[in-house]
C-alpha cells in the first residue's frame, strides 16, 4: 500500500518543465504586481524566474500571452481560497459572519499571500481589453460569491433596512481592491486594515445590533 501511494506520488510530481513554467509564472505575477502592465519587462521576469529571456517564449506565445495567465490565475486562486473558507465554516455560521470571514480571507490574501491576486487586481484597469476576457470570467464567478453572502444575510435580516445591496457590495469590493494601491504595512497593520473593513460591514450595512461582532 506504501508502495502504491508513493507511485502516485511520483506520477503527480511536476515535471521540470512543469515547474519551470511555474517559476516563470511565479516570476511575472512579482514583476506585475510591482511594476505594472506598462513596466512589467520579459528580461526582469527572467531575472527574477533565473531563466534566460527567450526560454518564456517556449512556455508562453508572448508577453501577453504571460500577463494575461498572471490575471486569470490571480483571479481564480483567490475565488479558490475565500470558498474554500466558507465552505470551512462551522454549519450554522450566520450570513454576517460568513461576510466578515470573506472580507478579512480576501484582504489577507490579496495583501499579504498571493502576488498573483495583488497584480491582478492593481492591473484590471491597465492591460488591454484583450487580456481582460478570460480573468473576467473567473471575477465573475467570484462577483456570484459575493452576491449570495449578500442575498443571504438580507434574507435573515442581518442588513440595515433600505440598503442597496448590490450597490454596497460592489463598493465593498472596489475599496478592498483598491487597498492594493495605497496600504502601506509601515503605516497600519494587515489586522488593523481587516478590523476596519469588518467595522465598515458591520456599522455601514449591517441591521442595528450587529456591531459587537466587529472584534471578534
Amino acid at each position: 500500500m506504501a508502495q502504491r501511494a508513493a507511485a502516485q506520488q511520483q506520477v503527480a510530481a511536476p515535471t521540470k518543465s512543469e515547474r519551470t513554467r511555474e517559476r516563470i509564472l511565479d516570476a511575472a505575477a512579482h514583476v506585475l504586481s510591482r511594476k505594472g502592465y506598462a513596466g512589467t519587462r520579459l528580461s526582469d521576469v527572467a531575472e527574477v524566474a533565473e531563466v534566460q529571456a527567450p526560454a518564456i517564449y517556449y512556455y508562453f506565445a508572448s508577453r501577453d500571452d504571460l500577463i494575461e495567465e498572471v490575471m486569470w490565475v490571480g483571479a481564480h486562486r483567490v475565488r479558490l481560497h475565500v470558498q474554500a473558507v466558507l465552505d470551512a465554516l462551522p454549519e450554522g455560521t450566520e450570513p454576517i459572519d460568513r461576510i466578515l470571514a470573506a472580507v478579512e480571507e480576501h484582504l489577507r490574501y490579496e495583501l499579504s499571500i498571493s502576488d498573483y491576486t495583488t497584480a491582478s487586481v492593481r492591473n484590471a484597469g491597465q492591460v488591454p481589453e484583450q487580456l481582460r476576457t478570460r480573468p473576467a470570467e473567473e471575477e465573475a464567478a467570484y462577483s456570484r460569491i459575493w452576491r449570495d453572502l449578500f442575498d443571504e444575510a438580507a434574507r435573515a435580516g442581518q442588513l440595515r433596512d433600505g440598503l442597496d445591496i448590490n450597490v454596497s457590495r460592489l463598493l465593498l469590493l472596489g475599496s478592498m481592491n483598491w487597498a492594493a494601491e495605497w496600504w502601506n504595512p509601515r503605516m497600519r497593520s494587515l489586522t488593523d486594515l481587516v478590523a476596519a473593513a469588518r467595522s465598515l460591514v458591520l456599522h455601514g450595512m449591517g441591521a442595528p445590533g450587529l456591531g459587537e461582532r466587529a472584534g471578534r
